[in-house]
């Protein structure tokens, strides 16, 4: 087993830029970084080129009074900039704080502010009118740089910075200490202000060295595509931190939008995704299918066959010739073509995390063989509490990672210890006394139970538990997750804390949704007229009634509505991870909400 202090021996004295300076010794002429470019060709750097341009950028930034401690804010779309401009903050000994795309003014007014700034880095026009409009509130932030479209307004060119002779890399990637902040990772404020979470270069090198041990091999040089906000600790730590100290091909993707081009061109080794994405993937092969029924009925009927067998493969159980044989055989046969259609057909590792996902979903990605599984974590411990790559659970999060420690509290709350866990909220004692106690253990603020393997299930957040009208506590989170097991249903939120009942909103899913009404001959194909259809509203009936199979009474979804809305990422109804903002919901949906409870 694995300790925390066994970790600690492996990390002693390692900082982010010092383990990148020895992937550049043994990976220098290996790729790196990949982007599309305008004219659709594919550009590249290898790890001698990030290290070059790194190593320009910072000399550029010490010239501008950038040293060590001090803070640079990066606010740019998923492109190979964000990484050597990250890399090369590091290089100055300074904190590089990346701020979300979809920030309004104030926003970055409050972010650069409290994290007190000295320069920006920021990707085109868009971005920088953001930083404009409140530039006179921040006396701190001195210089400005931008990527695209720089002329004017007293900024600097990004394309300038990179004119400057590097810096000595051995050099540069001493300054830093262990304990220096690497980063401070913004919370997405579902519930108030967002809370910088200050995470340390031990910190980081901690969790990729705790990773490789869950992982038992060393991932080095895996393709791994990078979509997601950079300002999340899942992508940092995937597809920059991992890159830069494991070497990783990293292909960035500027839109999410464009992921299921990307995942064709890229066939990850290692892929990503938060619940919605996998649910996604999972609904558009099942909607293409429907366009044939015997044929979608004999894919159903090689799943149910594979699932028994990835079952014993999760237990670590040996497969008996024949069952060995039905399994080749139907990955050669059934699933191979549709994991190659959505690019998954080389994946190795593949995760999700940030929100529940359905059992349905995890059951079919893996018996078409995509080995997909859970992770739990969050910001405050740079990522990863627990995972089991290779004999998971379904239904669980996996167990501790190597060096971690977990425990319950008498209310089921789960808290942990690891050289993973942060030192505290940026400039705020008050709130880094609720999360940390006196004895270091992170309150994650989410209910939980452990198994006598050591598998860890979430319950639920301990603020979001539903309290009925009844006294029932009851998880919103698996009643939602159910619901979105189903292609039509794109989003879900479950109602009913002091309520007598348990109701639910929900929003169709607006790819799948069209589709659908199509291969029904249905007239009506937007998303505002298919939530009146009569075909639609019957056939979400049926998924609600089969969802509430699955839950005791108590549990059940009594009346639900189907509202005329999409709800996209980074909206009052999603933070841009796409989890649930609850309060925005609620709010928003105000007299909807009323009607559930209004008598029939």
């Amino acid at each position: 087993m694995v300790t925390s202090t066994d970790i600690d021996k492996k990390v002693d004295g390692q900082t982010v830029p010092g383990e990148f300076a020895k992937t550049v010794a043994s990976e220098g002429d290996k790729i790196a970084l990949r982007w599309r470019k305008a004219d659709d060709s594919w550009g590249e750097w290898t790890f001698n080129d990030y290290a070059d341009k790194a190593c320009r950028i910072a000399a550029s930034l010490r010239g501008l009074g950038v040293g060590k401690g001090d803070r640079v804010v990066l606010m740019m779309r998923n492109r190979p900039e964000f990484h050597i401009s990250d890399l090369a903050v590091l290089l100055c000994g300074g904190t590089a704080v990346s701020v979300y795309n979809s920030s309004a003014p104030e926003q970055v007014e409050y972010l650069v502010g409290h994290c007190k700034a000295k320069v920006a880095i920021v990707e085109d026009r868009d971005f920088l009118e953001r930083f404009l409009k409140v530039r006179s509130n921040l006396p701190l932030l001195e210089k400005i740089a931008v990527i695209e479209s720089p002329e004017g307004d007293d900024v600097i060119s990004f394309d300038s910075l990179l004119e400057a002779e590097p810096v000595d890399l051995a050099e540069a990637s001493k300054i830093a200490q262990p304990s220096d902040l690497a980063t401070v990772i913004y919370t997405s404020g579902t519930t108030g202000p967002p809370k910088g979470v200050a995470l340390s270069h031990y910190n980081i090198c901690w969790t990729a060295q705790s990773y490789k041990e869950t992982l038992g091999y060393d991932p080095r040089g895996m393709r791994t595509l990078s979509y997601l906000p950079m300002a999340h600790i899942a992508e940092r730590m995937v597809s920059h931190y991992l890159g830069l100290v494991a070497g990783s091909e990293v292909t960035t993707c500027p839109d999410p939008s464009l992921l299921s081009q990307y995942l064709a061109h890229v066939r990850p080794q290692n892929f990503f995704g938060v619940p919605r994405v996998w649910e996604k993937l999972y609904a558009g092969v099942n909607a293409a299918l429907a366009a044939d029924p015997e044929k979608k009925q004999k894919f159903d009927e090689a799943i149910e066959a594979a699932k028994p067998i990835d079952a014993k493969r999760r237990r670590g159980e040996e497969l008996t010739a024949e069952e060995q044989g039905t399994w080749d055989f139907l990955q050669e046969v059934a699933f191979n073509p549709v994991k190659s259609m959505i690019g998954l057909d080389q994946a190795q590792i593949a995760v999700t995390a940030a929100a529940p996902i359905g059992v349905e979903v995890l059951e079919w990605f893996r018996a078409i063989g995509v080995p997909l599984t859970e992770i739990y974590g969050m910001s405050e411990n740079t990522g990863p509490l627990t995972w089991e790559p290779h004999t998971p659970c379904i239904g669980s999060v996996g167990r501790a990672i190597p060096g971690v420690e977990l425990k319950l509290l008498d209310d089921g709350e789960v808290c942990a210890k690891g050289g993973n866990v942060f030192s505290g909220y940026l400039d705020d004692p008050e709130k880094t006394a609720e999360a940390l106690d006196d004895e270091g253990w992170l309150h994650t603020g989410d209910i939980g139970e452990i198994d006598d393997k050591g598998f860890l299930k979430i319950v639920d957040r301990k603020k979001e538990l539903i309290i009925t009208a009844g006294g029932k506590n009851i998880s919103p989170a698996n009643l939602e997750g159910a619901l979105k097991s189903f292609p039509l249903i794109g989003q879900a939120a479950v109602i009913g804390d002091r309520r007598p009942y348990i109701s639910a909103l929900i929003v169709l899913d607006a790819e799948v949704a069209p589709a659908w009404a199509k291969q029904k001959g249905l007239a009506a194909t937007t998303v505002a007229d298919l939530a009146k259809d009569p075909d639609v509203l019957a056939e979400i009936e049926a998924n609600v009634a089969e969802a509430n199979k699955r839950f005791s009474q108590v549990e059940q979804i009594k009346r639900w509505t189907l509202l005329a809305d999409e709800w996209l990422p980074d909206s009052e109804e999603l933070t841009p991870t796409m989890k649930l903002k609850r309060r925005g919901v609620n709010s928003r949906y105000a007299d909807e909400i009323e009607g559930l409870y209004q008598k029939a």
